[in-house]
């Protein structure tokens, strides 16, 4: 896909990959619609975009609140006329607990805001891109919805819905103008944690004993983009997705013990 031109849709635009994303898109011509729960976060990635700024709308939308979602549009060709495609990276985390620890209120965050969120933007963007020359959907999912992360069950949970979600409709796509891919980050290094209120500004600035190589959010974006352009069906983001995607197809078992060696130290008592 040629993005020069084009309108995207890109939620979590306040912060982290999705500030990335937004950043890179209208670095190569685009137009986007930011979309982010922070409007204060919104206000920093539209400065940063400096130059470009103009190239860039901000919109103040929780994702998990379907009936604020299915408003956007208009709001959206308000600013930019079209939509040719869709990049779901607004994503939280919950605190590294155990499944058997974690309250049924954090569990229903995270898949509301993970699944559901990305389930409202899909189903209320699509009609739209279907009437597009060419569109695309891009969505990151997570290194955590193929291979187990203790402590973040419930969030792996939500990803790898994600996952199925993205290549069915795929499949259900194929004869139409629209593409779909999914994103696998592994490690990415974002204020995540913070902003997911899984961990405070003070414990996020706590020394590890983990030695984890975080992929830096700016790369992570670029693959994001690179990949809407080659119109791949899957992108592996940093040097750990790609090995553990390969390990968990050939030795699942191993590939588990393997992050929960590296994660255990992070599960709360």
């Amino acid at each position: 896909m040629i993005i020069s031109n084009k309108v995207f849709v890109v939620t979590g635009g306040g912060n982290g990959i999705g500030r990335d994303v937004v950043l890179a898109l209208v670095r190569k011509g685009a137009r986007v619609a930011a979309v982010d729960l922070s409007e204060a976060g919104l206000a920093e990635t539209m400065s940063l975009a400096g130059a470009f700024g103009d190239h860039v709308s901000s919109h103040v939308v929780n994702i998990a609140d379907r009936a604020a979602v299915e408003a956007l549009p208009d709001a959206v060709m308000e600013a930019h006329g079209a939509v040719d495609g869709l990049v779901n990276v607004a994503g939280i985390i919950h605190r590294f607990a155990r499944v058997n620890d974690l309250t049924f209120d954090e569990i229903d965050k995270v898949m509301n805001v993970n699944f559901y969120g990305v389930l409202n933007m899909t189903k209320t963007f699509l009609p739209h891109l279907l009437k597009r020359p060419e569109g695309h959907i891009a969505t990151v999912s997570s290194m955590g919805a193929f291979v187990p992360v203790p402590g973040q069950t419930a969030y792996g949970a939500s990803k790898a819905a994600v996952k199925l979600l993205m290549e069915g409709l795929n499949s259900e796509l194929l004869d139409t103008n629209v593409r779909v891919t999914v994103a696998f980050p592994g490690a990415v290094g974002t204020n995540i944690a913070v902003n997911s209120g899984a961990m405070t500004v003070e414990q996020s600035k706590q020394p590890s004993t983990m030695k984890i190589k975080m992929t830096p959010s700016p790369l992570a974006a670029d693959l994001v983009v690179r990949a809407i352009e080659k119109k791949s069906y899957h992108a592996f983001i940093g040097s750990d997705s790609k090995m553990m995607d390969k390990l968990s197809r050939i030795m699942p078992e191993r590939a588990a013990k393997i992050i929960y060696s590296q994660m255990r130290s992070l599960l709360s008592n």
